[in-house]
């Protein structure tokens, strides 16, 4: 149920710091410009925040969305779900999701070995770049994703995927976790490339030409380093990841908070949960480089703007009234973004049963 909520002695994040004491109202579904008129809430001082963005989930079961919506996860963006009616079952809740239904992979690689693939998301050739981009649009997918995983995909093949996602008016989302990879995606002119390398740091040529075709990056950096300590793959490491972003970052790509979260069977013994492991991610993009208001862009503003959703990622009248009250100051620390007082989605309070 939706009503007005005035949040009064609250600070706001605006995008750099926060702002003096200052009153916020929730007008229905949206950020309202009267305070009067509705039920009070003093806010002692705590902070507003607009509701937080994972950039790269993939949603199984409804819980995924509890859980997401627990942790101050208003908007999800998911990288891989199927069938289209699964999909659709998550539309219309909280949180909001767009999703990038069934992703193009290649033949005999890990995602193809994954339970209930569609064989239609095997591709072996560029001229089945087409129908299959055509499908996905047909499906309802709000961006079109390819897994790079090795050589499995040719790079005409790749190439074909991206510019037949482009040609619908489609966003291209590249999975990338190797240097070839990213190199490979950077090339097929792919918009957002997800993962980081870990097997290299990301060379200054590969950078500079993601910076030139203005390319967005979305680490994943709690799945980089849940493989690493939980798997140990020979020739890897975290700090190539970790460096890697730190290269991105200070270039000036523009990095966008995703987890990769995903709650079905996976051989790590320290799974990426859906909501926690973006306040974790959070941390570890601190860690790589980016200021705690960079972070916290990087799950609000960056993605609102990057994947095409105006009405959020901020908080001004007129957008959606996605909040997350918490105490501290996340822009000094970020840890203080887990101290979650009360979420609001679409200006309805969000119920917190456990995280």
């Amino acid at each position: 149920m939706t009503t007005k909520t005035i949040l009064t002695d609250v600070r706001v994040f605006d995008g750099t710091g926060l702002t003096e004491p200052t009153t916020v109202t929730i007008d229905g579904t949206v950020i309202g410009d009267e305070p009067s008129g509705g039920q009070v809430v003093d806010g002692g001082g705590a902070t507003v925040l607009p509701g937080l963005i994972d950039a790269h989930v993939h949603l199984i079961f409804p819980d995924d969305l509890r859980k997401l919506a627990e942790h101050g996860v208003t908007t999800a963006l998911d990288m891989a779900c199927w069938p289209k009616e699964r999909v659709d079952s998550f539309r219309g809740r909280v949180p909001d999701i767009r999703s990038a239904g069934v992703p193009a992979i290649g033949p005999g690689g890990n995602h193809a070995r994954m339970p209930g693939m569609p064989a239609e998301a095997i591709l072996t050739a560029p001229g089945q770049a087409a129908p299959f981009v055509a499908h996905r649009v047909a499906e309802g997918s709000d961006y079109i994703k390819v897994v790079i995983e090795g050589d499995l995909l040719d790079q005409p093949t790749i190439d074909a995927v991206v510019a037949e996602g482009k040609k619908h008016g489609k966003l291209t989302v590249a999975h990338a976790s190797s240097v070839d990879a990213y190199c490979r995606a950077v090339r097929a002119g792919a918009d957002v490339i997800t993962h980081v390398p870990r097997d290299g740091v990301l060379d200054a040529d590969t950078v500079a030409r993601m910076v030139e075709r203005g390319q967005i990056a979305v680490p994943t950096l709690a799945m980089m380093e849940a493989v690493i300590t939980g798997v140990r793959p020979e020739g890897q490491d975290y700090a190539y990841s970790r460096d890697s972003v730190a290269a991105l970052h200070a270039a000036g790509v523009p990095i966008l908070a995703g987890t990769d979260a995903f709650s079905g069977p996976a051989p790590l013994p320290n799974p990426v949960t859906h909501g926690s492991s973006l306040h974790h991610e959070l941390a570890l993009l601190v860690e790589a480089g980016l200021t705690e208001s960079d972070a916290l862009r990087a799950a609000t503003v960056l993605p609102a703007h990057h994947f095409g959703l105006p009405d959020r990622g901020s908080v001004r009248p007129g957008l959606r009234a996605d909040l997350v009250l918490v105490d501290g100051d996340p822009s000094q620390d970020i840890k203080a973004t887990t101290s979650i007082r009360r979420i609001w989605a679409a200006g309805a309070e969000v119920e917190v049963t456990h995280r």
